[in-house]
């Protein structure tokens, strides 16, 4: 199929999607929640939790405000304070960095080239005695595809196992959603993610604990609950989410598996057109259920990536990117912490050539077949 230029057509790689009936529904829950003058902690929250927790499948939803703040939540619960987490090296600074702030120590592991997500190899490697959790990443909407040998590890070893499912909201592994596999699961809802309110993060666990602890921590440590809380038993943070990005939530939740639909279909024309392609390679397609935040491709050695990424995106409107173009251990107030090259060598080579294509709901085919035309021409050219 030839599809026709269309330079004024920007093709975003993210964007939230929010039609005429959406906005209609969310003004007057706004509207709602003004003449309530409950602006945290109330029925909306209350009811985004229930709805998460029981689409993720889960006993308990936590809200606050942030993956971020869910990340160090959740490692603050397991008591990281002077013990060692191992965490990928291709992920968001946020995940290293609520180690640190938990009183941990971040330990980098590799990836596998295939899947980018851990080398359970190199996991196995950096285990030590000092080990309390291993930090797993549904990295660009795909499961963990080590889950059980990591959830055996874990096991044997006395070691936490927790989520970042920040890319993966609605994906599945042997059948359960992602955050209903390990101690606790860690969303975001940050703009740019599948399911967007702005900012934002939601906790998912069976463990009626670690809700306790949460619901505690995101309001200063204090015991009794929002607007009774006189007694502070564990030092915390303002944490909280706010009833109006509850309300977004809602919204957004209830279109989830429409949009994840979309996603699905749009990654499977990809793979069928990249495949005629020379020079472009796609990650296997291991699981069904992956949820496509991003769409990761791998060009040639030979291609400058950056200079393709840069034509794609000044010259097509494409808004072609890079999953992490700096490794966490890379980053330099990690390197000021000690962390150097060759801690993470497969991540290191890859990445270096990694191009991540569009994946939004507003996507057409036509849309998708413009990508992979221009794509093509600028590898060629």
């Amino acid at each position: 199929m030839t599809v026709k230029s269309t330079p004024l057509k920007k093709i975003a790689s993210a964007l939230p999607f929010f039609e005429d009936a959406d906005i209609e529904k969310i003004s007057d829950d706004v509207k709602t929640i003004l003449k309530s003058k409950k602006l945290v902690l109330g029925p909306y929250t209350q009811k985004f939790e229930n709805l998460f927790s029981e689409y993720i499948g889960t006993k308990y939803g936590i809200a606050v405000s942030s993956a971020t703040a869910a990340l160090e939540i959740v490692l603050s619960y397991c008591d990281v304070k002077d013990a060692e987490v191992i965490v990928p090296c291709n992920t968001f600074i946020a995940c290293p960095n609520t180690v640190l702030y938990a009183g941990g120590k971040p330990v980098f592991a590799d990836m596998n080239p295939d899947t980018f997500c851990l080398d359970i190899n190199d996991v196995k490697r950096k285990i030590t005695s000092k080990t309390k959790v291993i930090m797993v990443v549904h990295l660009a909407g795909l499961p963990e595809p080590e889950m059980d040998n990591l959830a055996k590890i874990c096991k044997e070893r006395n070691i936490f196992l927790m989520e970042d499912c920040s890319h993966a909201h609605g994906a599945e592994f042997n059948g359960k959603k992602v955050g209903s596999l390990g101690i606790g699961g860690c969303f975001s809802f940050f703009a740019t993610k599948i399911i967007p309110t702005g900012t934002g993060g939601m906790i998912t666990t069976d463990d009626e604990k670690l809700q306790e602890f949460a619901e505690a921590f995101r309001h200063q440590g204090g015991i009794g609950g929002e607007g009774r809380i006189e007694v502070f038993d564990k030092f915390g943070y303002d944490f909280m989410m706010s009833e109006i990005t509850a309300a977004l939530g809602i919204n957004q939740l209830q279109k989830l598996e429409k949009h994840l639909e979309k996603r699905r279909m749009i990654a499977a024309q990809y793979e069928k057109e990249l495949s005629k392609i020379d020079g472009v390679k796609c990650l296997p397609n291991t699981n069904p259920t992956h949820s496509y935040w991003k769409f990761i491709t791998v060009l040639d050695k030979g291609i400058d990536r950056n200079k393709v990424r840069s034509i794609l995106r000044e010259q097509h409107f494409i808004d072609a990117g890079i999953l992490y173009p700096t490794l966490c251990h890379l980053q330099p107030v990690y390197q000021n912490l000690g962390h150097k090259e060759g801690e993470c060598p497969i991540a290191e080579e890859v990445m270096k050539h990694q191009l991540t294509l569009p994946v939004n709901p507003f996507m057409t085919e036509e849309d998708v077949f413009y990508v992979t035309e221009s794509l093509n021409k600028v590898i060629h050219q």
